[in-house]
């Protein structure tokens, strides 16, 4: 069942450690907002000017990470797994104060936002959320990727495949119901890179705070983490979590069935540009409150859930 209400935090929580990209030491702090506020950075380190909004219009850059920038040259960026664990804990209002301009990495994935957030009492507010509903199929085609969204009544579901030559990544495919299905898997699900590839990124100036601490490394024959992967379709679970964290950035939760072939963040946020211009293929609505008739008895109650 869909949730009515928009939800915040009851109360701060707090996280630091290292930028993935930057090396630099990062400290957040997720609090409560009021309704309709959606989600902001706010830039502590800044002196003003320093409200970024987690929207798709504000995305500038997409190559190994999700960053979001303001009018005046404000950045944060590697928002996309803190951004999916609000997703999945239910959060749509929060302010997120951070004293740099990349937030941590953590372990890699979601998991270390979302236990934390997890402690934190969810709390519903007045207003009421709005979803996003898909009507008809939208597709996107770039060159071997490929991303599509079609109707689906209760949820948001991603079907994602990957296709790479390495053996140990493959063809890996997943399908994931965000309503229906244990996320476990998914948010602990870590960022991962090809060996051979990190000298060039590393040379592109990205990286600097990577580690087999933070994210997986993947040689042509093995995985180079001691303990090994977390679980059996991690790669594929990650590019999903990716994608959860990047489609909040819609300012909704959308309805629909997104299938995905070797997609990423730029994909992504290109997808989201066009989905908004598709406009007859959309319905914004909110979920009215569910009525109990005062003439139908305790053992025969029936609720009705109505869309407007």
């Amino acid at each position: 069942m869909l949730e009515i209400y928009q939800k915040t935090l009851s109360k701060n929580v707090s996280f630091k450690g290292v930028g993935l990209h930057s090396g630099k030491p990062s400290q957040i702090t997720v609090k409560p907002s009021e309704e309709d506020s959606g989600i902001v950075f706010k830039r502590i380190d800044l002196p003003k000017n320093n409200l970024i909004i987690a929207n798709y219009t504000n995305v500038t850059s997409a190559k190994l990470c999700t960053t979001l920038e303001n009018e005046h040259g404000a950045k944060v960026s590697t928002v996309e797994h803190l951004l999916a664990a609000l997703y999945i804990a239910g959060v749509d209002n929060a302010l997120i104060e951070i004293d740099t301009g990349e937030v941590p990495i953590m372990d890699g994935s979601a998991k270390n936002f979302l236990d934390a957030l997890n402690i934190s009492e969810i709390v519903s507010q007045s207003k009421k959320r709005k979803y996003l509903k898909i009507l008809k199929k939208i597709e996107l085609v770039d060159g071997d990727r490929k991303i599509s969204i079609t109707p689906n009544n209760k949820s948001l579901e991603v079907d994602f495949q990957l296709d790479y030559e390495n053996k140990i990544i493959g063809k890996q495919k997943n399908t994931i119901d965000f309503g229906l299905d244990d996320l476990t898997d998914v948010t602990n699900s870590r960022t991962f890179c090809l060996f051979k590839d990190i000298e060039n990124i590393k040379k592109a100036g990205l990286a600097k705070g990577g580690s087999l601490d933070n994210a997986i490394v993947v040689d042509d024959n093995n995985v180079m983490n001691s303990n090994g992967l977390r679980n059996e379709k991690e790669f594929v679970n990650h590019k999903i979590l990716d994608l959860a964290g990047d489609f909040l950035l819609s300012g909704f939760r959308v309805i629909g069935k997104v299938t995905c072939l070797q997609g990423g963040h730029e994909l992504t946020n290109m997808f989201l540009r066009k989905i908004f211009k598709s406009s007859s293929a959309l319905d914004i609505f909110e979920v009215k409150e569910i009525r109990i008739s005062k003439n139908i008895s305790h053992n025969q109650t029936s609720k009705i859930a109505v869309s407007a």
